[in-house]
């Protein structure tokens, strides 16, 4: 994780997904950092080549056109059991008043950082974040095919497999 975002990274409580060669990419990150600081973003994608796509996607205007699907009763409602689920999952890890009630990536109401939301859908899977899925389908990135360079391949594409997601 250190050499894909050039960084030591804190409060990693595990990996939420994993690239198909099983190279990380979400962390999932405890609701308070060593420090002490409360840390929002549980859910934190560490692959160069998913942000650098949600990069692009927020670049070429994405977040508004995902914005108005949020018009949608049912976009929104399931945004917002998004948005729910996000917090349980973060809450089941320790509560942090400083950020009680604060998911990340705008919800439940905007759409502010599809890092965030793709980061979110990758760990939770298809079908719980509609916002993030619908990023996902939009994206040049899938998590289905290994974009990592061959010095960071994880442990699928040499065979092995020693961390399983």
């Amino acid at each position: 994780m250190a050499s894909q975002l050039g960084r030591t990274m804190r409060g990693v409580l595990g990996i939420g997904a994993r690239c198909a060669c099983g190279a990380p990419t979400v962390v999932v990150t405890a609701p308070r950092l060593p420090d002490g600081t409360p840390f929002p973003t549980f859910y934190y994608l560490t692959h160069p080549a998913a942000a650098a796509s949600a990069s692009r996607l927020e670049a070429d205007g994405t977040m508004a056109e995902l914005q108005r699907r949020l018009e949608e009763p049912e976009t929104a409602d399931a945004y917002a059991a998004a948005h729910a689920a996000y917090l349980a999952d973060r809450e089941a890890h320790g509560h942090v008043e400083e950020i009680a009630g604060i998911s990340a990536g705008g919800m439940p109401t905007r759409v502010k950082c599809l890092h965030a939301v793709i980061a979110h859908s990758l760990a939770a899977g298809p079908g719980v974040n509609p916002i993030g899925d619908a990023a996902l389908a939009l994206a040049d990135w899938s998590p289905e095919v290994c974009a990592c360079p061959p010095e960071d391949r994880g442990p699928r594409a040499t065979g092995a497999d020693s961390h399983p997601r």
